[in-house]
């Protein structure tokens, strides 16, 4: 049987778990100071001072334990491919701290200050239907009752979802002269901890290429243009097993690619989007030339070689 504490058994576990403490601790006097909880684990993960599995603990622990953050969580109801309005309408509304988390389905945990397009970059685009949970609190100097912060949670959401919000509301917004919470505040306010460095198994800040196109030129996408797909992705992930190759068609996510490109679904000219996702995303060009090529009437020149037996292309 395994007890709570059997991590703190070894000095591993220990400092494993002491790093974490102290890290948690830190972050606490610039939360309370105004800035914005996702631009301070952004810092730290950049500074390779915590590793992407301590996002969610660190959130849970202080977002909704710590400082009792209202939070609601919906699938979005659209796909949002870019952010400028978004991050306009909620930069007036300065007596909400807001901190969005996107789960995504290959980078995991992936923290959004919406007021900071920066902070929107390695999220987007954000596809229909996945989870995305807002969490907001009162800014430094607001006072807003919790009925109101609830009602907030849902005109955010509205927000994200494109729909029309009362931007003359002034309900959300602090009087003039009041501190305003922003991404500039949370840069200056992280200092590194002086504490013993994890081993670094990477920079734990993961990131999606934008979408490429690859135009099919083979009369109709069929099987074999799919088992060549498979055949190159598989490729891929061979040599670079902590990158994840993304696929849409008509703006959908595509998860399996037998589901969707059956005989005659996809045609001559047809563009099927491709990104990757990963840490250090490497041979994005190479994999888009090998793609393009499995798309063509070209596509058998990738179905040599046994079936187990993973190509070398890269």
């Amino acid at each position: 049987m395994v007890g709570n504490y059997d991590l703190l058994s070894r000095r591993a576990g220990f400092n494993t778990a002491l790093r974490h403490f102290r890290t948690a601790t830190s972050l606490l006097e610039p939360v309370s100071g105004g800035a914005n909880f996702a631009d301070l684990i952004a810092l730290k993960l950049d500074e390779e001072a915590i590793s992407r599995d301590q996002v969610r603990p660190l959130t849970s622990a202080l977002l909704v334990d710590k400082f009792s953050y209202q939070a609601r969580s919906r699938n979005a109801p659209r796909t949002i491919e870019s952010a400028g309005e978004i991050q306009q309408i909620l930069s007036e509304w300065t007596a909400l701290q807001i901190v969005i988390a996107y789960e995504h389905p290959q980078a995991g945990l992936l923290l959004i200050n919406p007021r900071n397009l920066q902070s929107w970059e390695p999220a987007l685009p954000i596809i229909c239907d996945e989870l995305l949970v807002v969490y907001l609190e009162n800014a430094p100097g607001a006072s807003l009752p919790t009925e109101t912060l609830e009602r907030a949670l849902g005109d955010v959401h509205s927000v994200l979802a494109g729909l029309p919000v009362d931007h003359s509301d002034q309900r959300y917004c602090l009087p003039e002269g009041a501190h305003r919470p922003g991404p500039t505040p949370a840069a200056r306010a992280v200092a590194p901890t002086p504490v013993p460095a994890p081993a670094k198994t990477g920079s734990g800040k993961k990131r999606i290429t934008p979408r490429y196109s690859v135009v099919v030129t083979n009369e109709l996408f069929h099987n074999g243009n799919v088992e060549a797909w498979k055949r190159i992705i598989a490729s891929y992930r061979t040599t670079y097993p902590d990158l994840n190759v993304l696929i849409w068609y008509e703006n959908e996510r595509i998860n399996d690619i037998n589901a969707l490109f059956k005989w005659g679904k996809v045609k001559h000219g047809t563009p099927i989007m491709v990104s990757v996702a990963g840490e250090e995303i490497r041979d994005v060009s190479k994999l888009q030339r090998y793609l393009f090529e499995g798309a063509s009437p070209r596509f058998e020149m990738f179905l040599k070689g046994g079936i187990d037996q993973p190509l070398e292309l890269f």
